[in-house]
């Protein structure tokens, strides 16, 4: 698994030089686009500019007084007659100060025929610039440079009137513009990535101490997270807390389980090898109880195979089932057992009754209902099993006339090997633990109430199910 603040640093760092990027890209169209709008409005300003001040009267001296000042060094301005250049008058001193950005920018007048009549500059170096054919700004290719050209035709002087600028000009201001804005960005990147680090490590070190505070501790330290943690991090708290709380339940439940299980087996195991050393001296009575030993000793240890299998296989998804034709077939399996007893065992109430359940568990539930009831109910007794709907919820009822249980075990006898003193049975202890758990599985209720006279009465109740009746 990759490092967040290792993916945090590079996708910021990425997303800052692809945003970086995107930004100075639009820059520099936006730029471009704008400082050429600057640019035509100056030379369609200056061209209107230089018609008002042209004399429509001017004569051929005029002009190369004119081409005189335009002069530059090594580009002197041009004066044409009938399209043949002609000498300009050295006695017209040329200017003495000039910018070099004058060279990308150039006057021309044309006659109206499209004879060159003054050219400035380099309008001259690779023969005349090209007439103007209409008013307007055009793009035009002159001796292997493009430049941006506004024409106009001024009626009263009959003289067409071009400027034009270079477009290496328009080129170079926009780059000079885009890298003063890129320049600062790079100079600044390395500052925020270091920036950046030092957030996001400060961003992730509540995550590494909360992992450093589970890392560190020993497998018996179950206390609760209790560090503060920034609010993001509240809720990944609260998780670790509840998963704590029910590791440590578990342990507590399997240390209970491991303990009392000991204690079961080892109670049988001793008086078995009691019964058995005394039946081996000739004692056939020992020999029976050691039956009986034997007998608990096989019930304990199945009631704690059922339970280690419940307490490692998740819950099952429920089905649509029909409990009669299951409690049926377990009355008949066990009807052996309580024929030899002399006790009466029947099955009551509704002949179909529908719940959501997993089958197996539900027959596991049963029997161990109804293995109970049997067990504590005296020989001659009676045995009840009633399907029925309580409150429209499906329910079934093992009642027996057995001695019951004391009223203060009624909430408690569901737990692990808790049973009833006094009542002679060979008993586990784990039956009603067993069916409890069961019916929390089925998302069902399970009530236990004394009988009058005498006797207990089992019911499951399962919630919110569809039930069918007949």
């Amino acid at each position: 698994m990759r490092s967040i603040r290792r993916y945090l640093l590079r996708t910021l760092a990425i997303t800052m030089v692809v945003a970086g990027g995107v930004a100075v890209t639009a820059a520099y169209l936006i730029t471009d686009h704008e400082l050429e709008e600057i640019l035509d409005t100056q030379l369609s300003l200056h061209s209107r500019i230089v018609a008002g001040q042209l004399d429509p009267n001017a004569t051929i001296d005029d002009y190369a007084r004119l081409a005189a000042r335009m002069g530059l060094p090594a580009h002197p301005t041009q004066l044409y007659r009938d399209g043949i250049a002609v000498p300009v008058s050295s006695s017209e001193s040329g200017p003495k100060l000039y910018h070099e950005e004058e060279l990308k920018l150039v006057l021309g007048f044309w006659n109206a025929d499209g004879s060159p009549r003054l050219l400035g500059g380099k309008w001259n170096d690779a023969g005349p610039f090209p007439a103007p054919l209409e008013e307007g700004f055009r793009w035009e290719s002159y001796d292997g440079h493009r430049w941006r050209v506004f024409s106009m035709f001024d009626v009263a002087s009959d003289t067409w009137i071009s400027m034009g600028l270079r477009g290496s000009f328009h080129d170079e201001v926009v780059e000079r513009i885009t890298w003063n804005n890129l320049l600062p960005m790079l100079l600044l990147l390395p500052l925020l990535l270091w920036l950046m680090s030092r957030v996001i490590r400060r961003g992730v070190a509540p995550i590494q101490a909360l992992s450093s505070q589970v890392q560190g501790r020993s497998a018996h330290d179950l206390r609760q997270i209790n560090n503060p943690v920034p609010q993001e991090l509240n809720g990944l708290r609260q998780s670790l807390n509840d998963f704590i709380t029910r590791l440590k339940a578990t342990l507590e439940r399997e240390r209970r389980f491991t303990a009392d299980a000991a204690h079961e087996l080892r109670t049988p195991l001793a008086a078995l090898r009691i019964h058995l050393d005394n039946a081996q001296a000739g004692g056939e009575q020992s020999l029976q109880k050691a039956y009986v030993g034997v007998e608990r000793l096989q019930r304990v240890v199945e009631q704690l195979l059922i339970l280690a299998r419940l307490d490692q296989v998740a819950t099952t998804s429920p089905a649509t089932i029909d409990l009669y034709p299951i409690i049926a077939e377990l009355i008949a399996e066990l009807w052996p057992l309580a024929d030899e007893r002399d006790q009466h065992l029947r099955l009551t109430g509704l002949t179909r009754l529908e719940v959501r359940a997993d089958e197996v568990e539900v027959g596991i539930l049963f029997r161990n209902l109804l293995d109970n009831a049997l067990r504590y109910t005296p020989e001659g007794g009676q045995v009840e099993v009633e399907l029925a709907l309580w409150e429209g919820l499906p329910q079934l009822t093992v009642s027996d006339t057995g001695p019951g249980l004391p009223e203060a075990l009624l909430d408690k006898v569901t737990e692990r090997f808790r049973r009833a003193s006094g009542q002679g049975t060979t008993g586990s202890g784990l039956g009603l633990s067993i069916v409890s758990e069961l019916a929390q599985r089925q998302n069902a209720r399970l009530t236990l109430s004394n009988r009058t006279p005498n006797g207990l009465a089992v019911s499951v109740v399962w919630e919110q199910n569809q039930h069918q009746d007949r």
